[in-house]
């Protein structure tokens, strides 16, 4: 059975976006068949990163509003035969997009596809309510600062209360020197806060 996961940060410039894109290619060239699906509506950047902004004619709203199917709204990747993007609108906001619309197409995703990877908006409002819906792993991404930490915090609660409880996370941007001077949080640290198995 397919796996959906969600990569979630409680703050922007975290690295999830790219944490994410990172996961999809990670994935495909185990040979694995991967769908990324940037929710951050508004102000999509997946595309940016895999290179695929020029090729983009459909989004995640045409395919949740019925205008068009899936299959028709997916990118595949130049390099990665088995990896594809479904884009967010541009020009939408985040309530563009509900819960359950999301996580019907992740069901209708999960019979074609082994991996759904879905990239969140940083924050708690209606978008990250919208992405976590489907998920059934969710990737908490942060960096060894306080302000980092406390929002990833705040987002393994919000994730605990709506019975995420598969949760791991990501610790971007260690600077050992950093930590040594004491300017930056350690790994224990972080685990003494957050509490959540860290896979990198």
């Amino acid at each position: 059975m397919s796996e959906i996961y969600v990569v979630t940060s409680g703050k922007g410039g975290v690295g999830k976006t790219t944490t994410t894109a990172n996961i999809g290619v990670g994935f495909a060239m185990r040979g694995k068949s991967v769908v990324l699906i940037d929710t951050d509506t508004g102000l999509r950047n997946l595309d940016l990163l895999l290179g695929l902004e020029n090729r983009i004619m459909y989004d995640l709203v045409d395919v949740t509003s019925g205008h068009v199917p899936y299959k028709k709204a997916l990118v595949r990747h130049k390099k990665y035969d088995s990896l594809y993007l479904l884009p967010t609108s541009q020009v939408k906001d985040k309530s563009a997009v509900n819960p359950e619309e999301l996580a019907a197409l992740c069901e209708d995703l999960r019979r074609s596809y082994d991996v759904i990877i879905i990239d969140c908006p940083a924050g708690i409002e209606q978008g990250f309510k919208t992405a976590i819906a489907a998920a059934d792993t969710a990737i908490v991404v942060t960096m060894p600062e306080i302000s980092a930490v406390r929002d990833a915090d705040k987002i393994i609660g919000e994730l605990g209360r709506a019975d995420k409880n598969d949760i791991r996370l990501v610790v971007n941007r260690i600077r050992p020197k950093m930590i040594e001077k004491g300017d930056m949080l350690d790994m224990d640290d972080i685990d003494e806060i957050l509490s959540v198995g860290c896979i990198g």
